[in-house]
């Protein structure tokens, strides 16, 4: 995919700072268990937005670098952020070409934003970038459409509108992400999923 051909999500990062779920706090419990850990660790969050990922690496004790194409998305990060009481070095870039410097960093992550990148173009950035023995994780978050819920109901409206759409339906399991990280040299390659119930009310 081409940069031209994204959305630009800083047109809409007032809505996405106000009102989409950050990634839940559990995340970090288990990627201890899956050997991740994060205090004094150098951690940089590719397609950061937000900062959903990097706030809770920054409050589990990491030296935190966030990084995205919309500085708007950057903006709303140090906002809540602030109010947080943490502090992550945005900056704009993408996940291809960050701009930063070789292996800098124990972990570099992707949240709710890999689908977006040329896969072979950001896992080798992310090899250039992590020190010997790094990890890379890339997480989801995602809306579940089960019936009867919410999230079913949303994707039937969507499709309404627009039968094209191709999107509905998910699992939340990315196989071919794996994939990616294995064609690009990457070994002992783990998956973990869990279920949360989430509250969202009308406005949101």
């Amino acid at each position: 995919m081409t940069s031209s051909s994204r959305p630009d999500f800083g047109l809409t990062a007032q809505d996405y700072g106000r009102h989409r779920a950050g990634f839940p706090p559990q995340i970090i419990t288990h990627l201890y268990r899956h050997g991740i850990a994060f205090p004094g660790k150098d951690v940089l969050d590719i397609g950061t937005g937000t900062g959903a990922l990097a706030r809770l690496f920054a409050q589990a004790g990491a030296r935190v670098t966030g990084v995205d194409p919309a500085a708007p998305l950057l903006e709303q990060a140090r906002e809540l952020d602030g109010e947080a009481g943490v502090h992550t070095d945005y900056r704009v870039g993408t996940a291809e070409s960050t701009g930063l410097p070789d292996a800098s960093y124990d972990v570099v992550a992707a949240g709710q934003c890999w689908h977006w990148f040329d896969a072979p173009k950001a896992a080798a950035e992310i090899t250039r970038l992590l020190r010997p023995g790094g990890r890379a994780v890339i997480a989801h978050f995602d809306w579940l459409p089960l019936p009867g819920n919410v999230v079913e109901a949303t994707e039937e409206l969507i499709l309404s509108f627009n039968p094209a759409w191709t999107l509905g339906g998910g699992t939340g399991l990315y196989p071919r992400w794996l994939t990616d990280l294995a064609t690009a040299g990457f070994t002992g390659i783990e998956t973990f999923s869990f279920d949360l119930a989430v509250p969202y009310p009308p406005e949101a």
